[in-house]
């Protein structure tokens, strides 16, 4: 049987309930419209989601942790709700009254309290009450249409991590000590240029000042909170701000500068501006500008730098991306970061994307941050944030950022300082390219001056 419901529609279901996978049950095509054939199929089994489908598009459901049977009997469950799509976007509506959260009915399938049924009393069509039990806007859930073209049964199952690591890392102190020491002595390929600068972009909250902060302690020795980082549905960083690592509380800067920006929103004029983001990659953007969403920086600004050299542009972009957040990103936010990934290609920037909160998007992560690479779902992610983006896989990164410890972790800080050796050798890339062309452009001149 072939699932109706889309990867990305899975992905995105899958992203409230945890690390698991959907499987197909049962197919109301296949097996029949009728109670008797759901309850073949599906009886005993649990978790489960359940999907209905309308000729008009809607594709809406509900999902319980609670077995099913035919005892007609109410059974509990505080974790139950019911769903909708809004084109990529999932809208929940908790269960209200948990004793009733679902009922067991043998001539009809999934059957949520009193407020939705599907294939209700064997027909190919939807019982839908708002209100009781549950509570949702039944033209926002369904469109009021009730006919059913598609019902599915999903069961709901634990994902299995890899038997080995598909990326190898070592996860032992003398490698921390190895890739610090490669990053203290990391020298860029152009002589003009002494720190490599990379540049954070990403949506609100994704967490870009965790990571500098994060990178940084690692170098302090302790955790540190340089950069301004919190919780907040407006971008907390307003002002360019250019952050340059230093070996040590006393130590000589180290050869990379991290930039932070404010961050992408959704809506049209709100958060960074994408012209802005033109600016700062070619250099023109002085360190402390702050941010104006109503006016994008240009020539005639205060600070505006004219004539920037190379020690001033952007020499890698990394978009930092919330994990558990990739299915569910706005289409409005993945065009921005498409726009602006369009504008670092035609600069010939390498680019490179940080997957964060890790640990909150698998529970095998938590569990042991040496799993990241053993957890089939943060594969998942890593392939999903390629696909959307664009990038090839090899330059997608998972990390976990220091939040509420007080104190170091040894694989954190591997994991940290694996993602900014990845960092040097994207911006040696760019070095590469740019003494290229210097070259090129030096052998065009001699052979104009030989005719």
């Amino acid at each position: 049987m072939d699932p109706r419901l889309t990867r990305s529609q899975q992905i995105t279901i899958c992203s409230q309930l945890g690390n698991v996978k959907l499987k197909l049950l049962y197919k109301a095509s296949v097996h029949g419209f009728t109670g008797a054939a759901f309850h073949q199929q599906c009886d005993n089994c649990f978790p489960t989601v359940s999907v209905g489908y309308n000729a008009p598009g809607y594709v809406f459901g509900g999902y319980t942790q609670q077995p099913f049977n035919q005892s007609g009997q109410f059974v509990h469950d505080v974790k139950a709700f019911l769903f909708t799509f809004s084109g990529e976007k999932l809208i929940k509506y908790p269960v209200t009254n948990a004793g009733n959260a679902v009922k067991m009915v043998n001539n009809s399938g999934p059957y949520f309290g009193e407020s939705l049924v599907l294939v209700n009393g064997s027909q190919a069509i939807v019982y839908s009450n708002p209100g009781n039990h549950y509570t949702f806007n039944a033209a926002e859930m369904h469109g009021n249409n009730l006919n059913l073209t598609e019902c599915e049964v999903y069961q709901v199952e634990a994902r299995p991590e890899f038997e080995k690591p598909w990326r190898t890392l070592v996860w032992e102190p003398e490698k921390r000590k190895e890739m610090m020491d490669s990053i203290k002595n990391y020298k860029p390929a152009t002589g003009s240029v002494s720190q490599a600068r990379i540049l954070l972009i990403g949506p609100v909250g994704a967490g870009k000042s965790s990571f500098f902060n994060s990178v940084n302690s690692v170098f302090k020795g302790h955790v540190t909170s340089q950069a301004i980082a919190g919780s907040s549905t407006q971008s907390l960083t307003t002002q360019f701000r250019t952050y340059s690592l230093k070996d040590g509380r006393e130590g000589k800067p180290l050869p990379i500068v991290l930039c932070d920006t404010m961050g992408l929103e959704e809506s049209t004029g709100s958060g960074l501006d994408i012209e802005d983001i033109s600016s700062i990659l070619k250099g023109h953007v002085p360190n402390g500008y702050q941010f104006n969403a109503s006016a994008a920086f240009h020539a005639e600004t205060p600070g505006y730098r004219m004539s920037p050299q190379i020690k001033d542009k952007i020499h890698c972009v990394t978009y930092v991306l919330d994990a558990g957040k990739i299915p569910i990103m706005p289409v409005k936010l993945l065009e921005k970061l498409n726009a602006i990934r369009k504008k670092v290609n035609l600069l010939g920037i390498p680019q490179l994307v940080l997957l964060t909160k890790t640990d909150e998007a698998c529970p095998l992560v938590k569990e042991d941050v040496r799993n990241v690479y053993k957890s089939e779902y943060i594969k998942e992610m890593m392939q999903e944030a390629s696909n959307r983006l664009g990038t090839p896989l090899f330059c997608v990164i998972p990390v976990r950022n220091y939040i509420e410890e007080f104190e170091l972790d040894l694989n954190c800080d591997i994991l940290l300082l694996s993602t900014i050796i990845q960092m040097l050798r994207l911006a040696d890339d760019y070095f590469d390219n740019i003494s290229n062309l210097m070259s090129t452009m030096e052998i065009g001149k001699k052979v104009v001056v030989v005719q």
